[in-house]
């Protein structure tokens, strides 16, 4: 069967087919770039905007947990809340002023016993504030297990005058050396006060090194040549963890006496042991106000004690940096950070692992 076409309906169809196409195409384009336009819009809907247009101030404290943490807050808050951020390297008491200046709007890592004297007052001004628990350090003075071998006698941190020569500082050796706190940190004062209650001044010299580095470098070659030392320290540390230690006997822990340890003016300071150190996290109140979603998180970030232990091990045996720790603990931690966040920002912080 065949058809004759007439010459203009051929034309007239071509026409139309044309036109046909082109209406397609047109509504095929704009499908399209609809479809991406509401793509691009539930891209946007799920790209976090961070609640304040500048980057979070994090406080540096160079020690190991608060700079792995730090590092595990920021990512969350890069990935899961869409901020910037940055670290201010600090020490205890400076941080604890800039805190109240709006200078830092976060010191992630507080221990409550060595600076409580300075927290109530800058808590007063109501320009602070505690926002969530970390975990409960603690603190104490130490003697490596070999040292203890070697001088059965010597249980308590009273007892030190009578082993200064076991403990010769190379710098003035008609004493004994003991090692306290990093230069400028709030457990300097406390390790300076009770170094004085126990009248150690007379038979050993207080060694406060220039940073958390130098005094850990110091105990780890002195721990390794098998030599006498005795130290302030706390935990969980690396350190701690990496060496079998012993503590020595101090008196009874006691509120006021610790209390007056704190005070960097205390007039009469007495021997009191450590406390359990509550360790917390605390924010500018000005921050607390422009940011209260990161400020919700950051409220929620605790860590098991046995947690943190192994946390720091990790970070001991492979020689890890603090960013490298963070990301071995998001990744492998979910179940304790999980509980920080709401379900939208912890999927987006899972993905971006």
């Amino acid at each position: 069967m065949s058809f004759n076409v007439n010459p203009s309906h051929r034309a007239f169809s071509s026409n139309a087919s044309s036109r046909f196409s082109r209406l397609a195409l047109g509504l095929g384009l704009a499908a399209l770039f609809g479809f991406y336009g509401l793509g691009n819009a539930a891209h946007a809907a799920e790209t976090p905007q961070c609640e304040i247009d500048r980057p979070v101030k994090f406080g540096g404290m160079n020690w190991e947990s608060n700079l792995v943490l730090v590092e595990v807050e920021r990512f969350i808050a890069e990935k899961g809340y869409g901020c910037k951020s940055e670290v201010l390297p600090t020490e205890t008491l400076p941080a604890l002023a800039a805190l109240e200046r709006g200078d830092l709007d976060i010191n992630t890592e507080i221990w409550l016993n060595s600076v409580s004297e300075p927290w109530a007052k800058a808590e007063a001004t109501g320009k602070v504030k505690r926002i969530g628990d970390i975990y409960m350090g603690g603190e104490a003075w130490f003697i490596p297990r070999y040292t203890a071998e070697r001088l059965p006698e010597l249980k308590k941190a009273a007892d030190l005058p009578k082993f200064k020569d076991q403990f010769k500082d190379p710098e003035e050796p008609t004493k004994g050396r003991f090692y306290g706190c990093p230069a400028g940190w709030g457990c300097e004062v406390v390790s300076g006060n009770l170094f004085k209650a126990l009248g150690l001044g007379d038979t050993f010299t207080l060694f406060s090194p220039g940073t958390g580095a130098t005094q850990k470098a110091a105990l780890t070659a002195a721990y390794k040549r098998k030599e006498n030392i005795v130290f302030y320290y706390w935990y969980p540390t690396p350190l701690v963890g990496s060496m079998d230690l012993v503590k020595l006997d101090l008196p009874a822990y006691d509120k006021s006496r610790h209390a007056c340890l704190t005070d960097p003016n205390c007039a009469n300071p007495e021997p009191s042991a450590y406390p359990e150190n509550p360790v917390f996290t605390a924010v500018s109140t000005r921050f607390s106000q422009d940011a209260p979603k990161l400020t919700e998180f950051l409220s929620k970030v605790s860590v098991p004690l046995p947690l943190m232990d192994k946390v720091m091990a990790y970070m001991e045996e492979n020689e890890a940096e603090p960013v490298d720790v963070a990301k071995w603990f998001l990744q492998n931690q979910g179940e304790v950070w999980g509980k920080w966040l709401p379900t939208d920002v912890a999927g987006r912080v899972k993905a971006a692992l």
